[in-house]
């Protein structure tokens, strides 16, 4: 799909942009559920890169707990506890430039198994990585990878210059030559313009295949880092990102993911309506505030809407 056909759809009458989202998303998924996703912080802070958004990175002074990898024993427990509590997805995270091979990265390879083992997916985001290291993390049983490309070419060194946009797509096609689903999506609200979201949205829809996984952001912005001072979004704005990932990436899960503490009832409810079908549940994304399970289920009870199964088990959206 051309950007300015994009372009178009980003800027219809925003009824009509709603319409048109629920009619792909009808097609291709239930329009009342939604998939709970646990996010698990499992290596905080001191991270080389200079991402302009992350609290995380070593660069800035921001006051966040730092640790590092737990045991595969303590991942088994959260994945336990996250399953119960109604999430059918594990993603674990971990603050670092790219994959090393050796003992880290071997745990996390155990962590991946032990999650698998219990009937959960298991995503995890470790940086950058080489195609023979996304074929280890297959055959531990990987279900996807996240590794976003955070905003549009054009914008990308405005807000990170320790890596470059090509060093993203590069990882992106390890993990797809290897046979991982891929989770891919951004943020908004970086200062970027609105053009720059039509050409973020344009390069993921012509990835190719399409990434099953695209999670939206709305900038959370943490003190000391250089975004602090970035306001809230507006979001309808993010409401319209989400409806013109919908219509442009018909089979992926849209996952309404960082800033939802920002958002009333009402904003994530347009947000499901534009085919946003997926949440991360818990107290915390990574560093930032997020909703409880308990908040997230009022939410879907007053919605009248469900969590869903899980997409790895989901074989109809697969084959759609």
């Amino acid at each position: 799909m051309e950007a300015e056909a994009i372009a178009q759809l980003y800027h219809l009458p925003l009824p009509d942009l709603i319409f048109e989202a629920q009619q792909v998303h009808r097609r291709f998924h239930d329009p009342n559920r939604v998939q709970f996703c646990t996010l698990s912080n499992i290596k905080a802070g001191n991270c080389p890169e200079d991402c302009a958004y992350c609290p995380q990175s070593a660069r800035y002074q921001t006051g966040i707990e730092t640790w590092s990898l737990p045991s595969v024993e303590e991942i088994r427990e959260q994945a336990l506890a996250a399953k119960t509590a109604g999430s059918t997805r594990l993603c674990m995270g971990a603050a670092w430039r790219e994959v090393k091979d050796g003992k880290d990265f071997d745990q996390v390879l155990e962590m991946v198994k032990t999650v698998r083992s219990l009937d959960m997916e298991a995503c995890v985001t470790l940086g950058m990585l080489s195609l023979e290291q996304a074929q280890r993390l297959k055959d531990a049983g990987l279900t996807a990878y996240n590794h976003n490309i955070d905003t549009s070419p054009e914008y990308y060194d405005q807000i990170i210059t320790t890596r470059t946009f090509e060093d993203r797509l590069r990882t992106v096609n390890h993990v797809r030559q290897a046979g991982i689903q891929v989770c891919c999506g951004g943020i908004i609200g970086l200062g970027e313009s609105v053009t720059d979201r039509i050409r973020f949205l344009h390069v993921l829809a012509n990835l190719d295949p399409q990434p099953e996984s695209v999670p939206i952001n709305a900038l959370v912005a943490v003190e000391g880092t250089p975004l602090e001072n970035r306001p809230p979004i507006d979001p309808l704005d993010l409401v319209r990102t989400i409806a013109a990932a919908r219509i442009t990436m018909p089979q992926a899960m849209v996952r309404l993911s960082a800033g939802r503490t920002q958002l009333t009832d009402e904003a994530q409810a347009l947000c499901f309506l534009a085919g946003a079908n997926s949440i991360f549940t818990g107290e915390k994304l990574l560093t930032t505030p997020n909703p409880g399970i308990d908040a997230d289920q009022a939410l879907m009870d007053k919605l009248g809407m469900a969590p869903k199964e899980s997409f790895d088990n989901n074989t109809a959206a697969i084959s759609a």
